[in-house]
């Protein structure tokens, strides 16, 4: 099987994430709950795993990061911990539903919600964006890397151009693990991680980290191992937004894909980029394939088989030649109404590292025979 969803969930881990679950599966206690020596030894690692993530990333601190089960969370805690009835945010076409629903809801509660349209190749365009910023703009939200097309806007630029007060909320969810970003530098108040896809994590991990600008309220409410006779939520971070046990093997996990990341992170984008930029010149060799992607740095393909609705593509794909992509809108609607493919969506591969060229070999020759209606041998 050939599998090209990693934009979905990263289908390949390293060994040492690998062994760091098993370890952790296979004796663990719950961090911070106990005082007896595997509960405090638990609860040291996940602090270790707290500083990893928030060094690699160039967070504020460890306390303003905060485990997540994935990024749609994160995002949640950012938004509807941060805006209030009365502010207005500004986000873009190209966002996830994971922003644009809490968005939605947001307006329906009285927050001012703008969208920038994005440019005619479909991407983000950053003097527009910036133009629909004015001084009473609470926060900007934006993908670091769309999940459709795999486009990168400038980070750096949009930052320098909306007013410094404004919130710069960002979510990372294809971009983190494959592009470089530092918070402190790209002046990010909230970055929002995927521990799935190229954190190489397992399912179940995630992330927030924010700048001391940002006092999000929690969201969740429960039990920290702190100041249990307060029937509030603490009023100090990380336990203000971690309520009930963490997952233990999740962070690990994360903490682990950082450790690979910070040995490998040139070689394996570098790697993610020529292999994309094969994928593209092979299927810009199709006929019957139309591209809406460019060649990027986070794997991304997305084309459509001419006559062909994505998702009938990507099951035949899958029933006849045991190739693994995505069909469909991928949960960017407004981004499909801007590429013009909100009727047939669009057919994603997204790769790993850890693919080959020779997958890409056999994936072209599986695109054409699907064209002639007719399986590869």
């Amino acid at each position: 099987m050939i599998y090209f969803d990693n934009a979905a969930t990263g289908g390949f881990k390293p060994q040492s994430v690998l062994s760091a679950v098993a370890a952790a599966l296979k004796m663990c206690a719950n961090p911070g709950r106990s005082g007896h020596r595997l509960s405090v030894a638990c609860s040291e690692r996940v602090y270790a795993c707290r500083r990893q993530l928030c060094e690699f990333f160039g967070g504020s601190s460890c306390d303003r990061t905060i485990f997540t089960k994935n990024c749609t969370e994160a995002l949640n805690i950012a938004l509807l911990g941060a805006l209030r009835p009365g502010d207005k945010v500004v986000a873009t076409f190209a966002e996830h539903n994971s922003v644009l629903r809490p968005l939605q809801h947001l307006e329906d509660s009285g927050v001012r919600v703008e969208l920038a349209p994005l440019n005619g190749a479909g991407e983000v365009d950053v003097a527009a964006l910036a133009s629909m910023v004015r001084a009473d703009t609470r926060a900007v939200v934006v993908t670091l890397a769309s999940n459709v097309t795999g486009s990168s806007p400038c980070i750096k630029k949009l930052r320098s151009a909306i007013p410094p007060r404004t919130l710069l909320v960002c979510d990372g969810a294809q971009a983190c693990g494959h592009i470089p970003v530092n918070m402190k530098e790209l002046g990010i108040d909230a970055l929002c991680v995927a521990g799935h896809k190229g954190m190489y994590g397992i399912q179940g991990s995630g992330a927030l980290l924010f700048s001391e600008r940002l006092d999000p309220r929690p969201i969740m409410f429960g039990g920290t191992g702190s100041e249990s006779f307060n029937l509030n939520m603490p009023d100090f971070f990380p336990d203000r937004l971690e309520s009930g046990t963490v997952n233990y093997p999740a962070i690990v996990s994360l903490a682990e894909g950082v450790l690979y990341l910070c040995s490998h992170f040139n070689e394996e984008r570098d790697k993610l980029f020529h292999l994309c930029a094969m994928l593209h010149e092979g299927l810009g060799a199709l006929p019957s394939v139309r591209l809406y992607s460019r060649p990027n740095y986070v794997g991304i393909a997305a084309f459509a088989v001419e006559g062909m609705p994505s998702e009938q593509a990507a099951y035949r794909l899958s029933e006849e030649s045991s190739v693994c992509v995505r069909g469909g809108l991928h949960c960017a609607p407004l981004m499909h109404e801007a590429l013009g493919t909100s009727e047939c969506g669009l057919v994603r591969a997204s790769l790993s590292p850890f693919n080959t060229e020779r997958e890409i070999e056999l994936f072209i020759t599986a695109l054409r025979a699907l064209q002639g209606g007719r399986a590869p041998r």
